[in-house]
Parts: structure tokens; sequence; C-alpha cells
């Protein structure tokens, strides 16, 4: 990490202070933990966490028995005394696991995360936190009413370049800050078009279609790209995108979702099968009262087919303030400008996913704060939903932040939920 002038202290226990206190495990000095979800960052995580001097892998968790084989090997081969399991549920009813990693597809999130809740589990679990806006609410309560640490997975919030960046903005060095940008632009691939087929023998379908209803398998609607489809994702915008809108919210300090919501946006590029736009442009705007003094704007621009650099960061975020500016590529660093476009200060350096787990592992054995806790993931994801609802209905929506309705469409207000298979065991109480 390199910086051409610092003037502040280290903020990165400014950056844990956002989360609320939970009890500690009681008289640990260790974690028992499982990992639920084998796949691409699901296997990121288990390659650190078998690793830690202070977690002890009971359980590895997936519907696709090949992942799960490879999971279980890689714990196992760590000197971890691993069980192989499909389904969750019997995971969760071990009393000896203190926490789960929650690394499913997106619509396993809320679901899962809810049910390790109240089975008295802490949770770690990978953003976006939940795939519709009640679902997030619903995580929040959950974590309440059990008195359990939910951390999402935006590791950008223990990320120390970012907390001095943030540490910049909330002490004024770029004066009030009246709009924010993040943008998400690099070049995916396409999915092809398909036909349903039967399912390969190694993964168990209904398992990992959960509580969704039901529909044929897709070869090219599982295992990573299942997040750009519909019931299954939050497309790109809840993908990549929101950990960008992650940073927009803290550097912003924007506590609740916003007043209003337009957003535009399709496929300009892909001819295939995903159902998520390529591109879009989403305008947030936060009335008087509602977080600030005076009306605020964020924004978010999305170019999935688009590998180029913009304002010196691929992925970023820029900060406009009334004495200056910040633009920032959380993976990479940032660069603070003040009038005139006068270079102030920068500062380089890499997301820190190790410390993400640590402040977790910190909080459920010594009772600290989360630096990611799931209310304040819920505003980054509610966002992101909020976005898409109004792309899909091209149509601006007025939204009540205290009540958390869309005031003007029942149609779009019916979407701040999803539907559920009937009676499946993992639908979340009060949705």
């Amino acid at each position: 990490m390199t910086t051409r002038r610092t003037f502040l202290t280290s903020t990165a226990a400014g950056a844990a202070a956002l989360g609320l206190a939970a009890p500690a495990v009681a008289a640990a000095d260790k974690l028992t933990v499982a990992l639920i979800g084998c796949g691409g960052m699901g296997r990121g995580h288990l390659n650190l966490l078998v690793k830690h001097p202070q977690l002890s892998i009971a359980y590895v968790c997936d519907a696709d028995d090949k992942r799960l084989a490879d999971a279980a090997k890689i714990a196992t081969d760590a000197g971890h005394a691993v069980k192989a399991e499909k389904d969750m549920r019997k995971v969760l009813d071990d009393k000896a696991v203190h926490a789960v990693w929650m690394a499913t597809p997106d619509h396993w999130h809320a679901p899962g995360a809810i049910l390790a809740a109240d089975h008295g589990k802490h949770v770690y679990v990978e953003k976006p936190c939940s795939h519709n806006v009640r679902e997030g609410r619903l995580m929040i309560d959950a974590a309440a009413r059990n008195k359990v640490h939910i951390q999402v997975g935006t590791q950008a919030r223990s990320t120390k370049t970012v907390a001095e960046a943030m540490k910049r903005i909330h002490d004024g060095a770029i004066g009030e800050v009246l709009a924010g940008k993040a943008w998400n632009s690099q070049l995916r691939r396409n999915l092809g078009k398909v036909k349903p087929s039967d399912p390969p023998a190694h993964i168990d379908y209904a398992l990992w279609q959960g509580p969704v209803p039901e529909a044929p398998f897709y070869t090219n609607r599982v295992h990573g790209s299942w997040r750009f489809f519909l019931d299954y994702g939050a497309g790109d915008m809840g993908n990549d995108g929101v950990h960008n809108v992650d940073v927009g919210v803290w550097g912003m300090r924007l506590d609740a979702l916003p007043n209003r919501v337009a957003a535009l946006g399709g496929k300009s590029f892909f001819d295939d099968d995903q159902e998520w736009p390529d591109t879009q442009y989403v305008v947030c705007e936060y009335d008087p009262g509602n977080g600030g003094k005076k009306p605020r704007q964020f924004v978010y621009e999305q170019r999935i087919w688009s590998p180029y650099v913009q304002e010196g960061y691929e992925n970023g975020n820029a900060f406009y303030g009334t004495k200056g500016m910040l633009i920032i590529g959380h993976t990479i660093g940032w660069k603070m400008y003040g009038e005139k476009n006068k270079p102030l200060e920068e500062m380089t350096g890499r997301i820190d996913l190790p410390a993400h787990h640590q402040n977790f592992i910190d909080a459920c054995l010594k009772g600290g704060k989360l630096a990611a806790p799931v209310d304040v993931g819920h505003i980054s994801a509610g966002i992101c939903h909020l976005a898409n609802i109004s792309g899909r209905l091209r149509k601006t929506l007025e939204f009540d932040p205290v009540k958390e309705q869309i005031t003007n469409g029942a149609d779009a207000n019916a979407m701040l939920r999803r539907k559920y298979r009937a009676d499946h065991w993992a639908v979340p109480k009060g949705v």
C-alpha cells in the first residue's frame, strides 16, 4: 500500500463500528463452522478458512456431489474432520456449529441465512444478501430476534484502503457530498441459447432450486450463470455492481432506501438467454430529511460488454462534493481532488477478504461489531432490487423508505416480494 500524503490514522476500526454488537460464542476461543455452497466463491472462502487457526470446519454442504466432494477433500487435506452433506438442514440441526458461510446462489441467500439464524447460528452471507427487498428486511428481523450476527460479503467494508477514503469523505475533505456515482463496466460471456434438459446425476436439482417456483433444468442457469436469470439472481447490478453500490452507500451515508428510483436499460449487446440487462442506467433520489439536509442523488451505470477503464477504474465510484471529488476503484485504490481538480491525495491497495473474515470471526468470538451487518447490506441490495423493478416496468418508482413500500403502483409494490414454492421448508416466515 502506498500513499502520497497521509494526514489521518487508520480507520479499519471505524469501518467495523458500523454494525451492532451481538453476543459472543460463550466461553469459546475457536469457532466450529460450516460452508454452505461450494462453488466459485464458496471454494475461495474455503481455501482461506481451512488455514485459519480460530476455525474448525465441521461441514461442507452443496447440492452438487462433485463440488461437495472437492470441498470435502480440501478441508480434509488441511486437517479438518469434516462431514459432507447435501441438505443444509442436517448442518443447521447440529448444535455444535457456531456459524455458517452461506455461499449459495442468490435465491438461497436469504432463506438459508434466516434458517441458520433461527437455529442460533451466526451467518456470513454472500452478496447480494437478498433476492428482493422484503427478504432483506426479514433477515434484519431474524438477526435481531435470535441475537446473532449476519455479515454480508461486501469485503470492501473491511479493506483499509477503502476505509481511508471513506474517512476523508466523512471528515469533509471534499465538502458536502450531494451526488455520487457507481459503475460496473467489464466484458461478460455470452450464455448462449439452450433448451430444457434432464439435470446431470451429480446435481440434486430440486435441492438446488429450493423454495423458488419449480422450473425445468437449463445447462446455462446453474453454476455461476444463475445470477443472470430472474428467479435466481439480481443481474450483474446485484452481482459485481452491488460492491460499488455498497461503497456508494458507505461514502454517502445512505442509511435508508431512496425516495425515488428511475432506471432504463436492456440487452444492447448479448443475444442469448440471460434475462437481466447488460446495459443499465439508474438514478436514485434522496429527499431532504432522508439522511441529509439537502436533496442528494446516487447514480449507477452498467455496461457488461465494455471492458474499458472509466475515470481510471474499470469498476468504481465517484463522490462529488462542494469542495472537490474522490474517485475510487475499491479493489485498486483512490484519488482525491480539490477545487479546480487540484490533486490532493491518492492511495493504492487491494481488497482484503481475510480481514472481512477476521472481522466476522472476532464479532462471533468476542461480541464485537460487524463491518458489513445485514442492515447495511439490505440498503445496498435494496437499491439494486428497486432499480431492477423500475427497469422491468420502465417506470419511475415513488418509495416510502420508512414503510419500505412503493406508493405509485400496486404492480410495482408486489415486486418487493417474490413467489415461492408452496409449503417448501425454506420459505422465510413473514414473506
